[in-house]
């Protein structure tokens, strides 16, 4: 009983430590239920063209109406959720893999290693991603989910390799890292063992950051018709609303919902961020 009594005031000690955190993470575990536990609730034979009567307005049969190639918006709109974060996911985890081994590598052994791929990611990153990613969509004659992810990961990288870079380079001069080598300890050997692990932080702060601008980009892309066409997204769903006037004739709910989901997804996101970086800086605060 006074185990719980404690567990309980910690968990309330932590949510008003780090209220933005603690509200980042419900929206985000909110939205992931809904990706997961949504697909498994509904008729996916809603979301096909023609699948019931064309642009009716919110009703009891159709809770969130139906567009003008007669979907449903509200089975659409759980269909889109999974897909739009599945290629953020993608894009997160393939920019932040590459950018923290470049990061290591440029930070721990430095020199020409160092130089080499620090003009690269400085150089990359004064070029407007966007044209870049909206020149290589447009050139694809399919593309895919996973495909898309792939292409927002190819600019996803150069803001986790600085990240981990100047983190790396502080941690390299740090005592135990100088009493490893002394033990003999070098290498691959040392970045893995003893620099990795404590860079872990601030790997999870920067998959939240590569995550969200996987997002941003991935809509900004989908929003020009250059996304997925033959799956349905959170970003397809406004450019076909857009496409097929759906602003212009007051068909709200067409593109509101999937908009509405976006800002909670963009939300959420930003306030783990703030959030993350308060728990390390309080961290950091407590070991100095």
């Amino acid at each position: 009983m006074v185990s719980a009594t404690r567990s309980a005031r910690l968990d309330l000690g932590f949510v008003r430590t780090f209220p933005a955190l603690t509200a980042g993470l419900a929206i985000i575990l909110l939205i992931a239920v809904f990706a997961l536990a949504g697909p498994l609730l509904v008729d996916a034979r809603g979301a096909r063209v023609g699948a019931f009567r064309p642009s009716t307005p919110p009703a009891a049969d159709h809770a969130l109406g139906t567009d003008t190639q007669g979907r449903d918006v509200l089975v659409a709109l759980t269909l889109a959720t999974p897909q739009t974060i599945r290629i953020a996911l993608i894009a997160g985890v393939i920019g932040l893999g590459i950018g923290t081994i470049l990061g290591l590598l440029a930070g721990y052994f430095g020199g020409a290693t160092d130089t080499v791929i620090r003009t690269l990611s400085d150089t990359l990153i004064t070029i407007p991603g966007i044209l870049v990613l909206v020149l290589v969509a447009a050139n694809l004659r399919t593309i895919s989910v996973e495909l898309m992810g792939v292409i927002v990961a190819c600019l996803a990288w150069m803001y986790p390799t600085r990240a981990i870079r100047s983190q790396t380079l502080t941690l390299r001069e740090r005592a135990y890292i100088q009493v490893a080598r002394l033990n003999g300890v070098g290498g691959l050997e040392l970045v893995l063992r003893e620099v990795l692990p404590n860079l872990f932080p601030y790997i999870a702060a920067s998959f939240v950051g590569a995550v969200s601008g996987a997002v941003l980009a991935t809509i900004g892309l989908e929003v020009l018709g250059l996304g997925p066409q033959n799956s349905i997204t959170l970003g397809m769903m406004i450019y076909w609303g857009q496409f097929y006037g759906a602003v212009l004739r007051g068909m709200w709910w067409w593109w509101g919902p999937p908009l509405v989901l976006i800002v909670m997804i963009f939300v959420g996101l930003l306030l783990t961020s703030v959030g993350m970086d308060s728990l390390i800086d309080a961290r950091l605060r407590r070991s100095a």
